[in-house]
């Protein structure tokens, strides 16, 4: 039992880093962009690596010990891509405009920390964006319940992205503390600029940092709530009269995990760290994300 309240705070902690978002974005003077690029490739090295290294291969491990070769590697295969399968589903029901990695640009930040500077022309931009001249912000509107319409979608759209990604922190946690807190880890820095995503919107919309801010951080608890609500599913429908998870159930998650670590990796972390950061940023922080990774593999043997 220790070891799930080991989990869920892990989970708890990975979820409430929309909240540190949300801080960078009204305290800090000028958003540090290259910071932002490192962090979010620093994330998906950590990611890959474990996913491939790891994860993939627990999940083939304890299906291969229940089912044998080859029909336990083809299980963990088709888990694999069965993660993805889910991942990019919810990716394809969210619009674009709501897409929670999308970058702002340095007018919509300007006015939390400057109060005589302009608001962004939100309609400009929106003709930009249609246009493709200026790609890469937000899709936000004058109107006051366009804008906090557009904020609660994006807060949605980040709650329906972090049940999976809570499932995986609170699985990896659970099967092993140490492997849990590098992907905690990971999760915490992929959900900073989530956080920025969701402050910004009802922030222009209400004028009130603190709500902006909950809103923020209740996106985020989508993580923990998630993977409470998965694993009591999973003991309640496959644990049997134990309650026990059966090895093979933790090998098809852990295959599907994998496969969801690694589309969120490259589909949201890596344009998102790109967008941010200049030159070779998002490099550095992925092979940086690897090496500490696999550093903290090694340890842990």
């Amino acid at each position: 039992m220790g070891n799930v309240w080991i989990a869920l705070g892990l989970t708890m902690l990975a979820g409430m880093a929309t909240g540190i978002g949300s801080c960078i974005a009204f305290l800090a003077k000028r958003t540090n962009y290259r910071f932002l690029s490192v962090a979010t490739g620093f994330s998906a090295g950590v990611m890959l690596y474990v996913s491939f290294v790891e994860i993939f291969f627990k999940g083939s491990a304890a299906l291969v010990e229940r089912y044998g070769e080859p029909t336990g590697q083809w299980i963990n295969v088709i888990s694999f891509f069965g993660g993805m399968l889910l991942i990019g589903l919810i990716d394809a029901f969210i619009p674009d405009a709501e897409n929670p990695h999308e970058t702002h640009s340095e007018r919509e930040f300007a006015p939390l920390h400057d109060a005589n500077a302009p608001k962004p022309d939100f309609e400009a931009l929106q003709e930009k964006i249609e246009s493709h001249t200026e790609l890469g912000l937000h899709d936000h509107s004058a109107q006051h319940q366009k804008l906090m319409r557009m904020g609660l979608f994006t807060a949605l759209a980040i709650g329906i992205h972090n049940f999976p990604e809570g499932l995986a922190t609170f699985l990896a946690a659970l099967q092993d503390p140490g492997l849990g807190v590098a992907i905690a880890l990971a999760i915490a820095l992929h959900n900073i600029p989530e956080g920025i995503s969701v402050s910004i919107p009802i922030y222009y919309a209400t004028g009130n940092r603190g709500k902006a801010f909950a809103y923020s951080v209740l996106s985020g608890m989508a993580e923990p709530v998630g993977a409470v609500i998965a694993y009591i599913a999973m003991r309640l429908f496959l644990g049997g009269e134990s309650g026990v998870i059966p090895p093979q159930v933790m090998g098809v998650l852990f295959g599907g995990v994998a496969g969801i670590m690694v589309y969120i990796s490259l589909d949201e972390l890596l344009p998102t760290s790109r967008a941010y950061g200049k030159g070779h940023d998002s490099l550095l922080g992925l092979i940086g994300g690897m090496v500490v990774m696999a550093i903290s593999l090694l340890l842990m043997k």
